[in-house]
């Protein structure tokens, strides 16, 4: 595409993002050149919570874990992020 719009000069991180979500970034960035790229040391970023569970809940996670040889705050990360997708899923 050759006639691409300039991207403007944005005062803040805010600004750029207003304006991103109101415009086609079709108009401003020759996509078919652009090129894949990994980013090999980019952590997503985590959030510590403070959590309380029924003991015998968390009994029956940890007996889980243990059974599949995982740490249990991983499965529960797990089992927290399948059923946030299925619900996402099925209000559709």
């Amino acid at each position: 595409m050759n006639n691409l719009k300039k991207i403007p000069s944005f005062k803040n991180v805010d600004e750029e993002a207003e304006f991103w979500s109101t415009h086609d970034s079709a108009e401003y960035v020759d996509w078919s050149k652009a090129k894949k790229t990994v980013f090999p040391n980019l952590k997503s970023s985590t959030e510590s919570i403070s959590l309380r569970l029924p003991s015998s809940l968390l009994a029956r996670i940890k007996e889980l874990a243990n059974e599949k040889d995982v740490p249990y705050q991983s499965l529960m990360k797990v089992y927290l992020s399948d059923q946030v997708k299925h619900e996402l899923l099925s209000h559709k």
